[in-house]
C-alpha cells in the first residue's frame, strides 16, 4: 500500500509546507533533546506528527535536521534517540568556567598560551590602557569530562596579568584569581554574542569539522570599582553549551 504522506508531499506547495513544518518542529524538539538525558528515545514519528499537527514526512525531515546537528541518531528497528545534552551556561550572572560547570563533571583547562604581549588598538581600547603597553595574553581550551567545549582567548591588564602567570591556570578560574589578586570582587561585564564558524585551528582544538557553527562571545569584565581588567573572546561549541538567561520587560513610560 503506498505511503499517503509521500504521495501528498509531491507538489511544490506541499514540499514547501513540509520544509517549513520540519523547521518549526525541529526548533521545538531541539530544546527537548538538549535538555534531556543522553540516550533516551524520542516518541515515534506518528506520535510526534500527531502532537505537532504535521505529516510524518515533516517529522522525518525535522529529525534529519537534528541528526545533521549531531543531536540525535536513528537506531534501526528502535527509533530515534538523543545523543547528548548541552551544558546550561547562564549569562545573567558573572561566573567563571569551573564555577559554572563544576557540578556537571571534571572541569579542566589546557593552557595553550600564557605570556605578556603588547596591546593592540582594540585590546587597549577595551582595557583602557595605552596601545603597545604590556597585557597578559592567555589562551585555554576548556574541557568538561575531557570533552572540549570552548576555546578562550583572554587579555588581562599587566599588573594583574603578571601575577596570574604564577598561578594554577589549569585548575583555577581566572575570575576567582583576579578577585584574590585585586583584593576586590568583580562587578559587571559587557558582552556580545554572535554566530561564527570554526576555522581550521579552532576546529582542531574543539574537535569539530572546519566550518562547524560556533558561538562567539566577547566579554569585557570589570572590577567592582569599574576598572576593566579582563577582555575575552570565547568560541563555544553550540552543541555542548547552551547560553541561557532571564530578561524582563521594562515598565511602560509614564505620561
Amino acid at each position: 500500500m503506498p505511503d499517503t504522506d509521500l504521495l501528498e508531499d509531491q507538489s511544490p506547495a506541499r514540499r514547501g509546507r513540509r520544509t517549513d513544518d520540519a523547521r518549526r518542529v525541529a526548533d521545538v524538539l531541539r530544546r527537548v533533546v538538549t535538555d534531556g538525558a543522553p540516550g533516551r528515545l524520542l516518541p515515534s514519528e506518528d506520535l510526534l506528527g500527531a502532537e505537532h499537527g504535521v505529516s510524518r514526512n515533516a517529522v522525518r525531515a525535522a529529525l534529519d535536521l537534528l541528526r545533521a546537528e549531531g543531536l540525535v541518531e536513528r537506531i534501526q528497528g528502535t527509533g530515534t534517540r538523543a545523543i547528548g545534552g548541552a551544558l546550561p551556561h547562564g549569562i545573567d550572572t558573572l561566573r567563571g568556567f569551573a564555577e559554572t560547570f563544576g557540578a556537571c563533571g571534571d572541569v579542566r583547562n589546557e593552557v595553550r598560551l600564557a605570556r605578556l604581549t603588547r596591546a593592540s588598538a582594540p585590546v587597549a581600547a577595551g582595557l583602557e590602557v595605552a596601545v603597545g603597553s604590556d597585557v597578559l595574553c592567555l589562551e585555554r581550551r576548556r574541557l568538561v569530562d575531557d570533552h572540549p567545549v570552548s576555546l578562550d582567548l583572554t587579555f588581562v591588564v599587566a599588573d594583574l596579568g603578571e601575577e596570574l602567570l604564577g598561578c594554577d591556570l589549569a585548575r583555577r578560574d581566572v575570575f576567582v584569581l583576579l578577585e584574590q589578586l585585586a583584593g576586590q570582587p568583580l562587578g559587571r561585564a559587557e558582552l556580545s554574542i554572535e554566530a561564527t564558524t570554526a576555522d581550521r585551528s579552532a576546529a582542531d582544538a574543539l574537535e569539530v569539522t572546519p566550518g562547524s557553527p560556533l558561538l562567539l562571545v566577547e566579554r569585557l569584565t570589570r572590577l567592582e570599582d569599574g576598572r576593566p581588567v579582563d577582555l575575552e573572546f570565547l568560541r563555544l561549541r553550540g552543541d555542548r553549551i547552551s547560553l541561557r538567561g532571564t530578561t524582563r520587560r521594562p515598565p511602560p513610560d509614564l505620561p
